[in-house]
């Protein structure tokens, strides 16, 4: 048959999409992200307003008290770290949902089928799960920060964004990893409950890690969720409650190591393909 175009088809074997494939990648993110945001009265505000909640119950509960914590107030040493409780916690929801989903449907095929590698498959999934996060981040702040009894202003944008960031990417491989693990709802509630909350509630969000004794301190400092929350709120107040450096290579690590780990698991179709 002539050709029409002038235009030969590739040999057989040779790549069509050398390195990365760009545009696969990007329609998986918008499709991660419109997903979400279709609904984004249960993915965004609602955490929003449970978050704030939080501050509410607490802000009731101490009355005109204003116990100071690393020399702030309560209310204002509580904030940020709710903030980014709402931002992880929403991450981790997002990826591992949409895995779950997707092989409870059998619509699965649709992102194993296209011509995107593993590594392609995990950073869609993470952009679009931090994407959810930072939103929900951002509706928490503006809230916070025209509520009367919380002051929240940023004094160090950098440490804001890398452990927001940071800790955000964390809970979305560890989603991801769920995702594909789950065969049902239940299995990811179970993650929810007995991995995710545990970790967050015991992190030092709502308490100094000063103010606990030994154990429960050295238990503190061996968990990753501790680094993500005092770096996040060291960057609103300006005190931090363990060390910076440690916990920034820490997290470092822990993502790396995560996100080997999703990329050999999706590389190796395991719990995906038939």
């Amino acid at each position: 048959m002539p050709e029409t175009s002038g235009q030969r088809h590739p040999e057989p074997g040779v790549a069509v999409i050398p390195s990365v494939n760009w545009q696969g990648l990007q329609t998986l993110y918008l499709k991660e992200v419109r997903r979400f945001f279709k609904v984004q009265l249960q993915t965004v505000w609602a955490p929003a307003i449970t978050t704030l909640m939080f501050l509410v119950i607490f802000a009731l509960a101490l009355g005109s008290s204003r116990p100071q914590v690393l020399g702030v107030p309560y209310a204002d040493f509580l904030g940020p770290g709710l903030i980014v409780m709402g931002m992880i916690q929403n991450a981790f929801a997002n990826s591992s949902s949409s895995i779950l989903v997707a092989k409870v449907q059998g619509s699965i095929i649709d992102v194993l089928m296209p011509p995107l590698s593993a590594a392609e498959l995990v950073v869609a999934y993470v952009a679009g799960a931090l994407t959810r996060a930072w939103l929900v981040g951002i509706a928490v702040w503006a809230a916070m920060a025209i509520a009367p009894g919380v002051n929240v202003p940023i004094a160090n944008p950098l440490l804001v964004v890398f452990f927001g960031s940071m800790g955000a990417i964390m809970l979305a491989l560890l989603g991801v990893l769920t995702g594909i693990w789950a065969d049902k709802f239940d299995h990811a509630a179970a993650v929810t409950n007995f991995v995710i909350q545990p970790l967050t509630l015991l992190s030092g969000t709502f308490y100094a890690i000063d103010k606990v004794n030994p154990t429960m301190a050295m238990i503190s400092h061996a968990n990753p969720f501790f680094y993500v929350i005092d770096g996040f709120r060291s960057g609103f107040i300006g005190v931090s409650d363990g060390l910076l450096g440690q916990g920034a290579l820490m997290l470092i690590i822990v993502n790396a190591v995560l996100w080997w780990i999703c990329y050999k698991v999706l590389r190796s179709g395991w719990r995906l393909k038939a």
